[in-house]
């Protein structure tokens, strides 16, 4: 993949990111319209970060695995998404799958923000769209726990007023939880919303330690570029 049809998917994987989290402020029934916004989000992974990575037969196999992964995500996360709530055991796989797909993600973000030979307004938009993603993943992570254990986070109550659990998961707004994703990956902590169970308490711990760790790694790349950008017009002014 070029270089410039790389940095064009950056800027719609951030995109994709502000539009799903936008869909969150509107209010019902619209907020509603975020839950199957997660499908349109991970297409949009598998689009922007499954593309070429170069005539290696090894890269092209990583490459066809990630993609496969990427569909088995959004087969699943439709499946859940269409599911009523009473059969809670489809977010199971969700929880796994789609975290499995989030973290490859980050990895090839941040192998993708490592090539770059400049950072410009592009490789920015890329960082921040990565951390976006991750957000948002680590949202739809917490309403799959959320919905296989009602209860698993405090402050939380998905039941429509006047209906059943034969609701459909596509119709509950998870903007809560995706709240609470944000403030563990920003490593926040306001205490509104707690983990009550042992699952929910690792999700909120994989969250905080995935938004430090993306931060260093992608800041060390952004610094690291800048420096040596800054040796190399030195030596050209030196000369």
């Amino acid at each position: 993949m070029g270089s410039a049809a790389r940095r064009h998917l950056y800027r719609v994987l951030l995109a994709s990111c502000v539009a799903l989290l936008a869909i969150f402020t509107l209010p019902d029934p619209w907020g509603g319209l975020a839950t199957p916004g997660y499908l349109v989000l991970g297409a949009v992974m598998v689009r922007t970060l499954g593309g070429d990575d170069g005539p290696n037969p090894r890269s092209a196999l990583n490459r066809k695995l990630y993609r496969a992964l990427g569909v088995a995500s959004l087969a699943v996360g439709a499946l859940w998404l269409l599911t009523p709530l009473e059969l809670r055991d489809t977010g199971l796989p969700v929880a796994v799958i789609w975290s499995l797909f989030t973290v490859w993600s980050a990895l090839r973000l941040i192998r993708q923000l490592s090539e770059e030979r400049r950072v410009d307004e592009a490789v920015l938009t890329g960082a921040l769209a990565g951390y976006l993603m991750l957000g948002l993943s680590g949202g739809l992570l917490s309403a799959a726990v959320e919905t296989v254990a009602p209860g698993s986070f405090s402050g939380v109550e998905f039941t429509v007023p006047g209906q059943d659990d034969l609701v459909g998961v596509w119709r509950l707004n998870f903007v809560r939880l995706n709240y609470f994703a944000f403030v563990s990956l920003t490593t926040t902590g306001y205490g509104d919303i707690l983990p009550v169970t042992p699952a929910a308490q690792m999700v909120s711990i994989a969250l905080a330690v995935a938004g430090n760790s993306y931060l260093a790694i992608v800041m060390g790349l952004l610094i690291g570029r800048f420096s040596n950008r800054s040796d190399g017009d030195d030596e050209t002014g030196g000369a």
